[in-house]
């Protein structure tokens, strides 16, 4: 298993690849993986040039197919909490990142996968993706960041997933809004980069900005988030860039205009 990171110059800025690297047994993760994933975002995190993170799974079988389930055989409670720990760790490295992260899901997305993919900004899948939380069939309840599903997808639909068991296809996903994107596996790669144009082309500080409230907005009281939007909406112009960005919006529209 490795997970591998790897930089690309797309549109003047840096667009960080996180891979997932082990296609023979679905890109399961173990211990050494989730460590290796939360170094890498870090890592990641660390160069000002990034602007965007795509995370994926190797090969075109599985984004994640789930934990490794030998070691999920050899836990006990401590080692069972140390464990699950690491995987909260791993997608909390996704929401704390302060910039957009994108799931590019190709083929399996199962248990802590995809609580991995909820911890991302968005997701974009492969028609044959499929998604599971099968963790109560091995008599084991779904945890962690699964409390995001139902803030996605609904309270019922989350409770169909984690006490079913059942797979969803990516069509029911994406009219779930477990997805938000969902295409042919071979239009994958240029759906996402059509994404990541559209990011590029925002204000890198307020990108920042409107993770650190969307963030916000899922977790605290509404008086408290929109308070917070205040804050960051002053903030904003202390920099002068958006008086720049509007004029040059303006002069385009009259140019436009003739």
């Amino acid at each position: 298993m490795s997970v591998r990171c790897e930089l690309e110059e797309r549109g003047g800025a840096l667009v960080a690849r996180v891979t997932i690297d082990n296609p023979k047994k679905l890109n399961i993760l173990g211990r050494t993986a989730l460590a290796a994933l939360v170094d890498a975002m870090r890592a990641v995190e660390r160069n000002a040039r990034v602007r965007a993170v795509v995370i994926t799974g190797a090969g075109d079988k599985a984004f994640i197919g789930g934990a490794q389930i030998e070691e999920l055989a050899a836990l006990d409670p401590a080692s069972a909490r140390e464990f699950i720990t690491l995987v909260h760790e791993a997608c909390a490295a996704m929401r704390d990142c302060p910039l957009p992260v994108i799931a590019r899901i190709n083929g399996y997305c199962i248990g802590a996968g995809l609580e991995l993919a909820a911890a991302c900004d968005l997701r974009i899948a492969a028609a044959n993706a499929s998604f599971s939380m099968p963790e109560v069939r091995l008599a084991i309840p779904s945890v962690v960041e699964a409390a995001l599903l139902p803030r996605l997808i609904g309270t019922g639909r989350a409770r169909w997933l984690v006490l079913t068991g059942d797979a969803i296809g990516a069509d029911e996903a994406l009219a779930w809004g477990l997805v938000e994107r969902v295409v042919p596996a071979e239009a994958l790669d240029a759906e996402v980069d059509s994404v990541l144009d559209s990011i590029l082309a925002c204000d890198a500080d307020a990108l920042r900005s409107q993770k650190r409230l969307c963030k916000m907005w899922e977790e605290a009281p509404l008086e408290a988030s929109i308070r917070a939007s205040i804050d960051e909406f002053a903030r904003a112009y202390e920099s002068g860039a958006p008086a720049r960005a509007i004029a040059a919006f303006q002069a385009a529209r009259r140019s436009r205009k003739g």
